[in-house]
């Protein structure tokens, strides 16, 4: 271990590295598994598509950028949704104004209301992840941000699987035919209706029932209604199917 004093550090030794955190922020809108985007007003890549973000505060550290990023580009100051850190994007050329690091996050909650772009930006809106990911008029997205969304997707896709975060995506109470559209959404293929039912209610503290009815089921009698559980991991998972798997929707 160097004994060297504080005092003989030269910073300037050292190429200077700049940290940001960007953020992917889901929600789901008309029935569609949605996602942020701002249009960038300025240079670089000015007119083109991006996940929201910002450089980190000299104050901050990642996480608490990242929620004031958060509150700043949808408007809701007092976020009741789920945030986790998704990865770091390093790559020496991934921005062409300096050396930027990316702390990625991504973001989830019900019925997030319609952003309003902030001072760099020209526009922000949330946009159906199938028009963005594979659409024929997809937007190509600003930096790297292609490759964080895709990332961002696949975190949310299988955190369903293993987790019980879906019921992030609903407003209290719900019915556990709402808790299914969230992930008809979310995984593009409604997994099976009856497998999933008997899934929640036996899994403990996945949802608890609440004492009231609300809705109606097919059968015309009023619907059940759940609040969130106090459990974080399904045990054993419900795996999505794939397009070539059968009965998926059954």
């Amino acid at each position: 271990m160097s004994d060297q004093h504080p005092d003989a550090y030269d910073a300037s030794t050292y190429p200077s590295v700049f940290v940001t955190v960007d953020l992917a922020v889901f929600t789901i809108r008309n029935g569609a598994l949605s996602v942020l985007l701002i249009e960038r007003g300025d240079e670089p890549y000015a007119g083109r598509w991006a996940l929201p973000g910002g450089f980190i505060n000299p104050d901050e550290d990642a996480e608490q950028a990242a929620w004031r990023e958060l509150a700043e580009e949808t408007g809701v100051e007092q976020w009741a949704g789920h945030l986790e850190q998704l990865k770091t994007y390093s790559a020496p050329d991934r921005d062409p104004r300096h050396r930027i690091v990316s702390v990625a996050h991504v973001a989830f909650a019900p019925n997030l209301p319609a952003p309003v772009a902030g001072d760099d930006a020209r526009n922000a809106r949330w946009w159906a992840v199938d028009d963005v990911v594979g659409g024929e008029d997809a937007p190509e997205l600003a930096f790297d941000h292609a490759e964080i969304l895709d990332d961002a997707i696949e975190r949310v896709r299988s955190k369903l699987e293993y987790t019980t975060l879906a019921t992030e995506f609903v407003e209290e109470p719900f019915t556990l035919a709402e808790l299914h559209r969230v992930y008809a959404a979310v995984w593009g293929r409604p997994p099976s209706l009856g497998a999933f039912r008997r899934k929640v209610i036996s899994t403990k503290g996945f949802v608890e029932a609440t004492s009231t009815k609300g809705g109606t089921q097919a059968v015309g009698r009023p619907a059940t209604l759940y609040r969130r559980g106090g459990a974080a991991i399904l045990q054993p998972a419900m795996l999505r199917q794939h397009a070539t798997e059968p009965g998926a929707g059954d």
